[in-house]
């Protein structure tokens, strides 16, 4: 990762030019999103709670197993990352604490939301919202806990689902004023409020499409051309992922054997190439040679 990876993010989404970022939930998923050349990924938090604990998006998952995942896959991924803090796992003091982990273990962005904690996925039912006036304190925390300026903090509101979208729009708009750098109003349910929304605000804006969810799906390039600055497909690799496992294992139930099936599992040897197998085969003959001498 290069000094300037945050100011490259914060460049990208403020060209409002759509930037596609897929999510990972570790980090073989977070190698798998840069070879294929995304810009960056997103740690979704909806993915850790599902592949890691095997439960629902419902608030299960603490700062330090976030931390920990975004420390592995900065190890992993020179581009950047976007880090799901749900909803800064408490307070504004909290949160102020949460950036500042975040950031030391790699984050380039880091998104907050305004529910209640526990929170739950903005594509269930039921979610619960602090005052707009306190998730404008944890913004501002988050604001002035960052050690590098160009880190991103993203505003979520799930105002849409719970008040309706025009009090979605007047939290964004007073999130904006208390120091988010971009804003997320989630689970937007009318394409012509899709339409509308970049044109309110004066700075970018993410769009959430979730497969199977609340939000109707617009490409990428036509998110592009309405002004957003970012698109967001947090779990299309989770959801690819448990596909490709029902279906090799589904195989192997049925027929007590499964080979080397390029429809069914990835070659050996591509699976390999993923984990760079090849640098630590270099770098264990560099040092067993060393050690020889």
């Amino acid at each position: 990762m290069t000094q300037n990876s945050k100011h490259v993010l914060r460049s990208l989404i403020a060209s409002r030019s759509g930037l596609l970022v897929p999510g990972a939930y570790n980090a073989l998923s977070a190698r798998i999103v840069e070879d294929l050349g995304f810009g960056a990924l997103y740690l979704t938090g909806a993915g850790l709670t599902n592949m890691q604990l095997g439960l629902p998006d419902l608030g299960f998952v603490g700062l330090k197993e976030v931390a920990d995942q975004v420390s592995a896959i900065r190890d992993a991924v020179s581009i950047p990352i976007i880090v799901d803090a749900d909803t800064g796992f408490g307070n504004a003091l909290n949160v102020r604490r949460t950036v500042r982990v975040l950031e030391r273990a790699g984050a380039d962005a880091i998104q907050l939301e305004d529910q209640v904690l526990p929170k739950k996925c903005g594509h269930f039912a039921g979610q619960n919202l602090i005052s707009a006036a306190e998730m404008c304190g944890k913004l501002q925390a988050a604001a002035e806990a960052r050690q590098d300026e160009n880190l991103l903090i993203i505003a979520r509101t799930d105002a849409c689902a719970v008040d309706g979208i025009d009090a979605a729009i007047e939290r964004a708009g007073r999130y904006a004023e208390a120091g988010a750098d971009v804003l997320f109003i989630e689970a937007v349910r009318e394409l012509d409020d899709i339409r509308r929304l970049p044109a309110l605000f004066d700075r970018p804006l993410l769009m959430n499409i979730v497969i199977g969810g609340k939000t109707p799906a617009l490409s990428a390039a036509d998110l592009k051309e309405l002004g957003y600055g970012l698109v967001l497909y947090a779990n299309a690799a989770l959801q690819g992922a448990v596909l490709g496992m029902q279906r090799a294992l589904g195989a192997l139930s049925r027929d007590g054997i499964l080979q080397e099936d390029p429809q069914l599992v990835t070659p050996f040897a591509e699976r390999q190439r993923l984990v760079n197998k090849p640098l630590y085969d270099e770098l264990d003959a560099r040092y067993g040679a060393a050690g020889r001498d």
